[in-house]
């Protein structure tokens, strides 16, 4: 029986994020300007069909899953990547730190020029919408921040981890995972967070605050076949 977290993409818009989605029970997308992620429910020929017309010409989506990702002929992957996907099912440390303040709607031009600079992964200013967001700021700037994406039952993804570089080193990575983490188990839910393969130092943190591997998993920037 396949994990809740193999196609974390599907299983999100299939039921927590719902309300977000585009598509069918054949495949479904994140509303394109909140974030480019789309899933098919399955990799049969009629649900990669579903995929291909969710996807208009011109613009591209990404996918990922624990399986290998086929598919159809009207799609071809621009780019590929190797994932880690990492899970906290024990309890993390709790940290308390009163620099960290949650972050709204008033900071979302601020987090949005860290993530530019940062490139934590695509981050738009409606992603705020997915789950909460939570930073520091260093006088007056904020210099690093985290948060929730995904959300699938009894799970929750940590995202957007980032530190600007001009405060690197200073630990807050690893404060506000851990922070944020703390905020879902609280919750009752399960982190979990996503990594490239090749992001040893990212991986070696996230290992050192209480997440291990639950799955290798791909990753593919799809759009229309020329």
């Amino acid at each position: 029986m396949n994990h809740t977290l193999d196609r974390p993409i599907w299983s999100a818009l299939a039921t927590r994020h719902q309300a977000f989605a585009q598509g069918d029970s054949l495949a479904r997308r994140y509303l394109p300007s909140i974030v480019p992620f789309a899933a098919t429910a399955a990799d049969d020929a009629e649900s990669l069909r579903a995929l291909s017309g969710l996807i208009p010409p011109l613009e591209s989506a990404i996918l990922v899953q624990a399986d290998a990702i086929t598919l159809p002929a009207e799609l071809s992957a621009i780019s590929t990547a190797s994932l880690v996907q990492m899970i906290a099912e024990q309890p993390v440390q709790t940290v308390s730190d009163e620099r960290v303040q949650r972050l709204t709607l008033h900071d979302a031009a601020e987090m949005l020029a860290l993530a530019m600079v940062t490139k934590p992964g695509p981050f738009t200013l409606e992603a705020l919408s997915l789950g909460d967001f939570w930073g520091v700021k260093i006088e007056g700037r904020l210099a690093a921040m985290a948060g929730e994406r995904m959300k699938q039952p009894g799970h929750t993804e940590l995202s957007g981890v980032c530190s600007h570089p001009d405060f690197r080193g200073g630990g807050l990575g690893r404060l506000l995972s851990l922070f944020v983490a703390n905020q879902i188990m609280s919750r009752g839910e399960v982190p979990y967070l996503h990594a490239y393969a090749t992001n040893v130092v990212a991986i070696r943190l996230y290992e050192s605050i209480g997440f291990r591997l639950r799955s290798r998993m791909n990753m593919a920037i799809v759009q229309h076949t020329d």
